[in-house]
């Protein structure tokens, strides 16, 4: 594997912006020689020619375009540890990153985060949040790409530490007029005569409801598929089809908007969430505070 030199990527990088070495060289306060000995020794070390020499200035080849890619990306890693060690050292409390599923983040972590950083031992803080679905939540944990995950109790967490999180539960939202609007409850294979707008096929709402129809011998019929709650109650609302999804999501004016939430009367309706995480003592202070707070918040 080879080993890349910052700095020698950050000329690089400056060289492809400009297209000029001496460009180059004025930004950085280096002479255009030393810039383009330190350019020959990483082509020589990735094996093919990263520019072309032209007549007032260069351009990067398809191999030098997908360096410049590459270095962009690991320069920008390489600025944000700085910044969260400068964090850390100051006092500061650092940064953590959090893997979420989409239920998890449209339903109540933004707000719960949120009222974790207004504490004024917490504004020193940053948190940044990625949705996720919960298999690469758990293997984002694992491999240290990020502090914390939130994920649904039955994914598989092995090897990690977890604490409980909130939890909610599945509704069935019909367009009005629909011919299951009128109805107190309903049983999921009540749902599967009707066309559905579903979620990704590997997100955890999905997964549990694929893996029920087929305990019936029953299939799900899809007619569209979103990424995100919010855009299954736009295609619910405007009569295209129903939609599963957490009671949580639905606003409180749905009946205003044409929309009725009927509950999903299945004992594996309610789902529970989990934070998860790699190692209590190897988290950083900041990670361990914002663990705690979210652990406070556990359903009863």
């Amino acid at each position: 594997m080879r080993d890349f030199d910052l700095t020698t990527l950050r000329l690089f990088v400056s060289v492809c912006e400009t297209g000029n070495i001496a460009r180059a060289g004025e930004r950085a306060s280096i002479v255009g020689s030393a810039i383009s000995k330190r350019l020959a020794q990483l082509e020589s070390q990735v094996g093919t020619p990263l520019l072309v020499r032209k007549r007032h200035g260069v351009l990067p080849t398809a191999a030098g375009q997908t360096l410049l890619e590459h270095a962009r990306v690991m320069l920008d890693g390489a600025t944000r540890i700085a910044q969260d060690m400068e964090r850390y050292v100051a006092g500061g409390s650092g940064q953590v990153r959090i893997l979420a599923s989409v239920s998890a983040m449209t339903e109540s972590l933004a707000d719960d985060v949120a009222a974790f950083l207004k504490q004024p031992a917490h504004r020193t803080i940053q948190v940044d949040m990625e949705e996720r679905v919960s298999p690469d939540i758990v293997r984002g944990v694992r491999e240290g790409r990020a502090s914390l995950g939130v994920c649904w109790d039955a994914a598989d967490v092995s090897g990690l530490q977890s604490r409980p999180y909130r939890g909610d539960r599945l509704c069935v939202v019909v367009p009005r007029g629909h011919p299951l609007a009128g109805r107190r409850s309903l049983r999921f294979a009540d749902t599967l005569e009707f066309e559905q707008v579903s979620l990704p096929v590997n997100s955890a709402v999905q997964v549990m409801l694929q893996r029920h129809a087929a305990d019936l011998r029953r299939s799900i019929i899809h007619r569209v598929i979103v990424t995100n709650f919010e855009a299954a109650l736009r295609v619910v609302r405007a009569g295209l089809a129903i939609s599963l999804v957490p009671r949580e999501v639905v606003p409180p004016h749905a009946s205003a908007d044409g929309l009725r939430c009927v509950p999903l009367d299945e004992p594996w309706a309610a789902r529970r969430f989990v934070l998860c995480y790699r190692d209590a003592p190897t988290l950083s202070p900041a990670a361990r505070m914002l663990l705690d707070h979210l652990a406070t918040l556990a359903s009863p």
